[in-house]
């Protein structure tokens, strides 16, 4: 056999050759697989889907990362500054506003939650639903909720302000015809703190007491907090010690006031009883009702201040007049004598620091009915208070005003008036003269003093100077504390009786006063009703044994929150004029000096 016979049978044999090893290769060209027919149809159908897809997700990608450069690169510096004027001026959530105290402490707000609703008839079984609802709602009564369901009406509440747990369970029922709507729920979270300042609300959110009433429509409005000129932690220290003196000296109730004298803020006023505004609905007649706004009493001995400064503003009576207080006063069937005897002729000082009611009565009754009148009108005392509460009193006095009744108002008895009437001019007897306008809404920074000339700064002076004697030899001795001047006069007086006349052992007690004297800044106000005696007062129920101690240790606690810093220096004496002219009042009223017509 020839070598090209051989090499063509090679070629023929079916088992091509390969060397050792190759049998294992890859194979150097792929297989192809050709699909004809539908087949070849779903294949290029797939295929453009999934290009498409890819576009898509190219296209998205590529919008991220441009507004990541965007942001990142083009405009880096810009979003802090857009944020912080977006701050700066957002505008706030509409719904009520809140209030606020004049720090920014939050007095009432909004709570969103929820109110459940029912459509009767839409509901099937009212029975069935009816149980299934009182049973998860067990605070509901199931005859109130079936007679709503089966009323048939189109729309009716079921309850209000549900809490998410009580919606949960209420809507795991599936009841047809039940559902949910948005609300909002006003909360006070100082609760009874500041009770009958705040006020209250109804169950849509509009205000029924309170600050909250006479502001509805504004806090409807939303907007900024309502600023009040309360200090919360102030508030808390005169509650506190008042609801301790109530405690301690089992008394029905209690009232407390701190004033600015100069700006005429109310720091503080505290009414107790009261009540947590959330359930203002269930609280009694006298929880609700203010005492120191609306109620008006007599307020006893401490009208003396004014029967004082009313004879040294007359011209007619010097500091160092001096009168019999020896012998009792008798009007008709009664007589008017002091509680604590005392002896002889007594000046125009010694008078208001002992109480003495005989002397209170002989300087009056020198002056005259018109003159006590247009005195106390001038104070304010004969028409009520301009302030921001529906909750407002007006004052109670004798028409006729007879001499009988120009005696007994010289020492506090037969007018009455609210307390913050009694603070407001005790506050003109030591700021200098000027009757301040009373406010609950915190003043501005640029805020110009304003307020009436009622005494001469003269008279002012020589009113703090005895105030101070009062406390410190008088009759409110307990409310001396230690470094801050406290100066004052107490007040007890007796409650008209239900049967007629006046309880003998049913009295309020009051201490006003003022801090530090030499420089005074608040005027401080504490009243007790119906204390009762003790063994440590010695069985006595005056205001000496439990309301000026009461408000020693209301000054010594808000002190120092309210930024007034004891001092152990002794007052300066200084000259006491001994009359003044007959138109003084005149010249304080008009603002003249009123050292230009002292003689």
């Amino acid at each position: 056999m020839t070598l090209r016979r051989l090499f063509k049978r090679f070629q023929r044999d079916d088992d091509p050759f390969l060397y050792p090893g190759e049998e294992i290769r890859p194979a150097r060209t792929k297989a192809r697989v050709t699909l004809h027919g539908p087949g070849r149809k779903h294949v290029e159908i797939g295929r453009t889907r999934l290009v498409v897809a890819a576009g898509l997700f190219a296209c998205a990608f590529s919008l991220v990362g441009f507004r990541l450069v965007d942001l990142m690169l083009l405009k880096g510096g810009e979003p802090p500054v857009s944020i912080a004027r977006r701050a700066a001026t957002a505008e706030y959530d509409e719904g009520r506003a809140d209030i606020v105290d004049r720090n920014g402490i939050l007095l009432a707000t909004n709570l969103p939650t929820v109110n459940l609703y029912a459509k009767p008839n839409l509901i099937a079984d009212p029975a069935d639903a009816a149980k299934r609802l009182t049973e998860v709602l067990p605070d509901l009564a199931y005859k109130e909720v079936y007679d709503k369901l089966a009323s048939g009406k189109k729309f009716v509440y079921i309850d209000r302000n549900l809490t998410p747990r009580e919606q949960q369970d209420v809507n795991a029922l599936g009841l047809v015809g039940v559902d949910f709507e948005d609300a909002s729920r006003r909360i006070y979270p100082q609760g009874a703190l500041a009770a009958h300042v705040v006020g209250a609300t109804d169950l849509d959110n509009n205000g029924i007491a309170g600050i909250e009433l006479t502001f509805n429509d504004k806090l409807n409005e939303g907007g900024k907090p309502l600023k009040l000129a309360v200090d919360i932690r102030v508030q808390a220290a005169v509650r506190d010690e008042l609801l301790y003196a109530m405690e301690k000296f089992k008394a029905v109730g209690a009232t407390g006031l701190v004033l600015d004298i100069q700006t005429g803020e109310l720091v503080s006023m505290v009414s107790l009883p009261d009540y947590d505004p959330v359930h203002i609905g269930t609280a009694g007649q006298d929880q609700r009702f203010n005492k120191a706004t609306l109620g008006v009493y007599e307020m006893g001995s401490t009208f003396k201040l004014f029967n004082t400064a009313m004879a040294l503003e007359s011209g007619k009576i010097g500091l160092n007049s001096r009168y019999d207080v020896e012998n009792p006063i008798r009007v008709a069937r009664f007589t008017i004598r002091d509680s604590h005897p005392e002896h002889g002729l007594m000046d125009v000082g010694q008078i208001l620091v002992k109480s003495s009611n005989i002397g209170s009565v002989r300087m009056v009754l020198e002056l005259g009915t018109e003159m006590q009148k247009a005195f106390l009108g001038k104070l304010g005392m004969l028409q009520p208070i301009s302030i921001e509460l529906p909750e407002n009193g007006a004052p109670l006095y004798p028409n006729p005003w007879r001499e009988v009744n120009t005696m007994t108002i010289s020492f506090g008895h037969g007018i009455a008036v609210t307390p913050v009437h009694l603070a407001r001019a005790t506050a003109a007897m030591v700021n200098g003269g000027a009757l301040p306008s009373v406010t609950l809404l915190k003043k501005d920074e640029n805020y110009q003093v304003d307020g009436r000339a009622v005494i001469s700064p003269q008279t002012s002076d020589i009113m703090r100077r005895l105030m101070r004697a009062v406390v410190e030899q008088g009759t409110a001795k307990k409310a001396n504390v230690p470094g801050y001047r406290v100066g004052g006069k107490t007040g007890t007086a007796e409650k008209v009786s239900s049967a007629g006349g006046y309880a003998r052992r049913a009295v309020m007690t009051s201490f006003v006063g003022a801090f530090p004297m030499d420089a005074p800044r608040y005027v401080i106000l504490a009243v007790l009703d119906e204390p009762q005696p003790l063994k440590e007062t010695y069985g006595f129920i005056t205001s000496g044994w439990n309301a000026a101690p009461t408000a020693g240790r209301i000054v010594a606690r808000i002190a120092p929150l309210l930024g007034v810093f004891p001092s152990f220096e002794p007052l300066t004496p200084a000259a006491l004029p001994e009359r003044r002219p007959a138109g003084i009042l005149e010249a304080a009223a008009t603002g003249r000096d009123a050292d230009a017509i002292i003689e």
